[in-house]
């Protein structure tokens, strides 16, 4: 399977520091620090390699972006790191079903929950 060039996900709310911990572990990254309104960064590692991390809180119905800028990340697609943050941060995570191209429904998502059920949606909706 081929490298996603970069990963983003959408994170349902969580408790403050869930999401700084996970980055934590997951990337050795520093906690996100203020970068404009209501825009958090860091940077982290992975392969010997630097990851930028943005957050963009609430971009649609209560849920935040959080944008792995690189393709040097320990998950191949938006839906391995979608299932790995489900799982770790306890809530709903949505990402884009795949590699995108200008046919495809641009409000086609895959959904995974922290259960582990997961399947395709259609968001906003």
């Amino acid at each position: 399977m081929e490298r996603y060039p970069d990963i983003e996900l959408y994170l349902a709310r969580m408790p403050a520091g869930v999401l700084d911990a996970w980055l934590g572990e997951t990337l050795g990254a520093a906690p996100l620090t203020p970068a404009g309104k209501g825009k958090w960064r860091t940077k982290g590692t992975c392969h010997g390699q630097s990851v930028p991390v943005l957050l963009v809180e609430n971009v649609v119905d209560g849920f935040s972006s959080l944008w792995f800028d690189s393709n040097q990340t320990p998950w191949l697609t938006d839906q391995e790191a979608a299932k790995d943050a489900a799982k770790a941060l306890g809530i709903k995570v949505r990402c884009s079903l795949g590699g995108w191209s200008p046919d495809d429904d641009p409000d086609r998502f895959w959904q995974v929950l922290p259960s582990g059920e997961e399947g395709p949606i259609h968001w906003p909706g």
